[in-house]
């Protein structure tokens, strides 16, 4: 600090003159707020989102309702990044929807390269069935199709 003459005739005061308390209390107080709240996303996370289930059965409903109003832009948007690079927007309704008008029936759980999947069994209107595997890749995603 400088020496020197001050505007009052006293020295300037010390900034901390108490005695120091521990903050044990509050740091744990945090850190368990901190895990709690934590703990509360992991375990709300599917009830906002959804089960990967759902999620499969929400973005094929979409899916099979924009191939049905002929939206092939939609339909393009909701193919993995793989799919979007192989087909044109054009070409969605001949490689996904050859059976007229669909209706999700199913799902199950799977892998695929070692990443879980969705298969989503659609069927439709001709009659005819096919799978749609429906992966994660920036929210659920359709990619690629089987005979069913």
């Amino acid at each position: 600090m400088t020496q020197g003459p001050y505007l009052y005739d006293d020295d300037p005061a010390p900034l901390h003159t108490g005695t120091p308390r521990a903050a044990r209390g509050l740091i744990l107080a945090i850190l368990g707020g901190t895990v709690a709240v934590a703990v509360g996303m992991a375990v709300g996370l599917p009830l906002v989102k959804g089960t990967p289930e759902e999620q499969a059965r929400q973005v094929t409903g979409v899916f099979l309702q924009a191939l049905a109003q002929d939206d092939v832009d939609t339909a393009h948007q909701l193919l993995c990044e793989e799919e979007r690079g192989r087909i044109e927007a054009q070409q969605v309704p001949g490689e996904y929807a050859a059976g007229g008008d669909g209706e999700v029936a199913g799902t199950a759980a799977a892998e695929a390269g070692g990443e879980p999947v969705q298969r989503v069994e659609v069927a439709w209107s001709d009659g005819s069935t096919s799978v749609l595997t429906v992966v994660s890749e920036d929210g659920p995603r359709v990619c690629g199709t089987t005979a069913g």
